[in-house]
């Protein structure tokens, strides 16, 4: 491992995905996320620094933690360990000095052949079922120059790589990774720009300009070799067939051809407890997940919207459904937590 202030920071590294590329991959989350979205799956991920958290189930109420914080910036409360975020550096000294894991330091540096010789372990499963590696986050692109010599690396190992983004950064990142990626997975969480930034805190002109970039090079390189877009299917947000099928219809006119799948991610409640651990509220906390109707509901305004029906592709968690008498009731959701940008 290398040294706490050199080298990318990375939030966590996920094997066996699913969700994230073709075939069983390797996800490296990397820390840091330009977009503050009501919905997001990976709260932990946004701040550009190390973060730690506490779990009050492993706790044993030592204290060990308290007493070691160079900050001060713990205390023990009558709900368990309490942070002030102000005053915390995410040094990670309590995390060092506790026993039980109860208090996780949430980024870690890694230089980039510890980071590949860590995601190389998993090499024969991308090549039995055809998967590799891809970077997401957070947002990949903040740290272009360290994940370009990640991914490149990985490629030069013999590795199929994928660059998941939001798409809010500079061309000149996006130049700096798409030599290196054979897939980009595009996040496009909104087409209309009034929405967008409410949703998300950031205006999406940039965003869309992005993905025509980046479907331009693809018509015209063939480099990286395919792009998906993912869309989030979030209740009260995204999860309308009007707003489906006026991004379906953006997609159909400025790419067209260029896309060779469309992912809608249904909404996922499984990171309530993400936004406990680290002391914020979740507007979407008791939001439950979309039935298996509307998301083929959905999923028929997105084929109907003008892209070629064949690449939309509707998956996650959904309500349970009693057929008999029209009621639904809940079900409990599948354990793979759904991450990424996409979420």
């Amino acid at each position: 491992m290398s040294k706490k202030n050199e080298g990318g920071l990375v939030l966590e590294i996920q094997r066996m995905s699913t969700e994230d590329g073709p075939g069983i991959r390797t996800t490296v989350f990397f820390k840091g996320c330009p977009l503050t979205c009501a919905w997001c799956h990976n709260p932990e991920s946004i701040l550009a620094r190390p973060q730690v958290q506490w779990v009050g189930s492993r706790c044993i109420r030592c204290l060990g933690c308290v007493s070691v914080c160079p900050e001060k910036a713990l205390t023990a409360g009558d709900a368990g360990i309490e942070v002030d975020r102000d005053a915390c550096k995410g040094c990670g000294t309590c995390a060092d000095e506790c026993p039980t894991t109860a208090m996780e330091l949430m980024g870690t540096r890694y230089t980039v052949e510890d980071l590949v010789r860590e995601v190389e372990k998993d090499r024969a499963y991308f090549e039995s079922s055809g998967g590799g590696i891809t970077a997401s986050g957070g947002e990949p692109t903040m740290q272009a120059d360290f994940v370009a010599a990640f991914l490149k690396a990985c490629r030069d190992r013999g590795l199929s790589t994928a660059l998941d983004s939001s798409g809010l950064c500079t061309k000149a990142a996006l130049n700096r990774l798409l030599p290196y990626a054979d897939l980009v997975l595009f996040d496009i969480k909104e087409t209309d720009p009034d929405r967008h930034r409410r949703f998300t805190g950031v205006p999406n002109e940039g965003i869309l300009a992005n993905c025509r970039y980046v479907h331009d090079l693809i018509m015209a390189h063939g480099t990286p070799a395919r792009m998906w877009v993912r869309t989030p299917l979030i209740p009260g947000f995204t999860a309308f067939p009007e707003t489906i099928a006026r991004i379906g219809g953006w997609i159909a006119e400025n790419l067209g051809p260029g896309v060779a799948r469309w992912d809608l991610c249904a909404f996922n409640n499984l990171c309530r407890d993400k936004y406990t651990r680290l002391g914020l509220s979740w507007i979407l906390a008791d939001e439950p997940l979309l039935s298996g109707r509307e998301l083929e509901e959905l999923a028929e305004a997105a084929r109907a919207s003008g892209v070629d029906p064949e690449i939309v592709h509707a998956s996650g968690a959904t309500r349970m459904e009693d057929v008999e008498n029209g009621e639904e009731r809940p079900e409990r959701p599948r354990l793979t937590l759904i991450k990424g940008g996409c979420c």
